[in-house]
């Protein structure tokens, strides 16, 4: 999207009143939506935080002025100034892990995060099964893991698109038609992967009607035209536009709608625009499997990521240069971006402080010339992993090294066509610079 084309985007959403904003990764996760967020939120005013895809296996991580830490699944990364959360139809809701999530939150100082969030009845139900068959199928993947995060997410999706009957939130609503759906869910695995190991049925009925005493079910077009009409709202993307279902690199994708697409629906529902807000670090990563064009072993040794280690189902933790081929490929897929937040621009300097260590480059062409990734029509997978298995063999080509903090910022936003809206320059909502 050119600059004039997001002036004009601008204008339109300015005459609303209510200023929206969706906030989407254009990496492969990991990119700093949660501090964005988080900062989005720091200066009060907002109506809500809408989850708009994803589910339990998002690690958005916030770190407050006072030093507090907490890693974001479900409740959004405005919860730290009170900000409430709605998840919506899109999100995958794990009760077993909201609650954990809640019990931390408490921990560190929100009160009742559960008076903070409510839920769309419509939204899938993800359960102890789904993480087990997730898990086991992985293990017999072996080598050709796909980098999955074992929270279950793909099979609560792939078991909705073969089963009309899989449980939903509002099922938690009444006992007896979710012990019918769960069973089934039991007996569907079993039969498929053998047992599980998973609690008894009886267990399971028990907790998540507890959840539904607990939190507030709504109906969720109903939650969201009010949420919205009452006031600024961001909407929280989980994961990045280079692992969503239909463009990521196919098979080492996610099984959600990773673009702006779920937000806009939600907000073209309700009569209501928003900005489109990219994020991106100043290099590349990747956590888990799948292609990774300019990664560099010294630079992963270099920037160990404090909340991404490596995981026992998601694999090892990744960085390279900023890979601004892939990058563009995320905008034009997402449909442009009105404005970039570009995080961890205090990197360049750190990297530059140390003698003899690896120094960020910004990488604006493969090593054949390649410098578009041109996208395939929405779902053909079958094109997705021929990208796949070119990319795993690209190398970088043009690598830039610009000279500092500003010098990134400008290049990045140049070879991605938006202006810097917000700069990160450290994890709390103090390190951060408005630009637009």
């Amino acid at each position: 999207m050119t600059g004039a084309a997001a002036v004009r985007r601008a204008a339109r959403t300015g005459g609303r009143g209510a200023r929206h904003t969706v906030v989407a990764d254009l990496g492969y996760g990991d990119a700093g939506k949660g501090t964005v967020v988080d900062a989005l939120s720091a200066d009060g005013g907002l109506s809500a935080v809408i989850r708009f895809n994803g589910g339990a296996q998002a690690a958005h991580n916030v770190v407050t002025g006072d030093g507090r830490h907490h890693t974001f699944s479900q409740f959004g990364s405005g919860s730290f100034h009170g900000v409430p959360t709605h998840l919506s139809r899109h999100v995958v809701a794990d009760p077993l892990a909201l609650a954990a999530e809640a019990e931390h939150l408490a921990s560190a100082g929100v009160p009742d995060p559960f008076r903070l969030i409510t839920v769309d009845g419509e939204a899938l139900l993800a359960t102890v099964w789904h993480r087990a068959a997730n898990q086991e199928r992985e293990r017999r993947r072996g080598a050709g893991r796909h980098g999955s995060c074992g929270m279950g997410i793909g099979e609560t999706m792939a078991y909705a698109l073969a089963n009309p009957d899989a449980p939903r939130v509002a099922d938690t609503l009444s006992p007896a038609v979710l012990r019918r759906k769960l069973t089934a869910v039991r007996d569907r695995f079993a039969d498929e992967l053998g047992e599980l190991g998973t609690p008894p049925l009886d267990d399971v009925v028990d907790v998540l009607t507890a959840f539904a005493d607990t939190v507030s079910i709504v109906d969720g077009q109903s939650a969201v035209r009010r949420l919205l009409g009452s006031g600024p709202c961001v909407f929280e993307g989980a994961q990045g536009v280079l692992l969503d279902e239909w463009y990521g690199w196919h098979p080492y994708t996610t099984w959600s709608t990773t673009t702006f697409a779920n937000a806009e629906e939600l907000l073209a529902e309700a009569g209501h625009e928003a900005c489109r807000l990219g994020v991106v670090r100043t290099y590349t990563t990747r956590h888990g499997a799948g292609p990774l064009v300019t990664e560099d072993a010294a630079l992963t040794a270099a920037l160990p990521d404090p909340h991404n280690g490596t995981g026992l189902w998601q694999g090892a933790f990744r960085a390279g240069h900023f890979d601004a081929v892939a990058h563009r490929y995320a905008v034009e897929v997402a449909g442009g971006v009105d404005g970039l937040a570009i995080t961890h621009l205090d990197i360049p300097a750190r990297l530059a402080s140390r003698a003899g260590g690896p120094s960020l480059a910004i990488c604006t062409s493969y090593a054949d010339g390649w410098d578009r990734i041109i996208p395939g029509t929405r779902g053909d997978l079958a094109y997705q992993e021929e990208l796949a298995t070119r990319l795993a063999a690209a190398s970088p080509g043009t690598l830039e090294r610009p000279g500092h903090a500003g010098d990134f910022a400008a290049a990045i936003s140049g070879l991605l066509g938006a202006p810097v809206a917000l700069e990160s320059h450290g994890p709390r909502a103090a390190d951060k610079i408005r630009r637009a």
